[in-house]
């Protein structure tokens, strides 16, 4: 991924948004868009935005389990599973 070559002025994005918005859509490649000179917000597409959110999830989830298995706080997976399907009202 070459960012140097997604960094545009905010007057290119206003002139050029439904180009833009094709190729994020082709390439998935995000733009930086700057103003005043100074970069000022990534425009990407909506497929990679969610795929990012999802990896943001996951990230979150390891880091949760990880803190829980410092804590002491976790359970064997067999109890684990027990509890499901008390709760699901799968005791056998």
């Amino acid at each position: 991924m070459s960012f140097s070559t997604h960094i545009k002025p905010i007057s290119y994005l206003k002139a050029n948004a439904a180009k833009i918005a094709q190729e994020l859509k082709e390439d998935g490649e995000p733009y930086i868009i700057t103003q005043n000179g100074e970069a000022a917000m990534v425009v990407q597409s909506v497929q990679e935005y969610e795929q990012m959110q999802e990896t943001l999830a996951m990230l979150q989830l390891v880091a949760q389990g990880r803190q829980a298995k410092e804590q002491s706080a976790t359970v064997p997976a067999d109890e684990a599973m027990a509890r499901v399907r008390q709760s699901l009202g799968l005791d056998e």
